[in-house]
């Protein structure tokens, strides 16, 4: 079974950029649709993007396109989410996600990492002001 273990938080002003990745353990990463989903203090969960197994098909939560995007390295087992043009609203918690029975378009309709059959422990990302 796929686990999953996220890096690449930190604190960044706003404007700036962060790349998070999320490496995967196991010999079946390719067959999983991956997702980012993140929680700001205080709020609900909310998905932020997904992609397909062969990375051609891709999903963004509206506040996040042309900003963020994210890739993924079957190879390397990792699954990428640059993250541009931060904003102070972008901080929060962020995790990934594994599911090897939903399309993307279906993780996006999901609420949360945990909606997933697998998912990391997440990574903090602060924006300041």
């Amino acid at each position: 079974q796929v686990q999953l273990v996220e890096s690449g938080g930190g604190l960044v002003q706003a404007g700036g950029s962060l790349r998070l990745s999320c490496a995967a353990s196991g010999r079946t990463f390719s067959m999983y649709t991956m997702g980012w989903f993140r929680q700001a203090p205080g709020k609900e969960h909310e998905f932020v993007a997904a992609i397909s197994t062969s990375g051609t098909r891709v999903y963004y939560e509206d506040s996040v396109k042309g900003r963020f995007a994210i890739s993924r390295d079957n190879a390397k087992n990792t699954v990428y989410l640059q993250m541009n043009s931060l904003k102070p609203e972008d901080t929060a918690v962020y995790c990934c996600s594994a599911d090897p029975n939903l399309s993307p378009g279906e993780v996006a309709r999901r609420g949360s990492c945990r909606d997933l059959e697998i998912w990391g422990q997440g990574t903090l990302v602060t924006v300041s002001s």
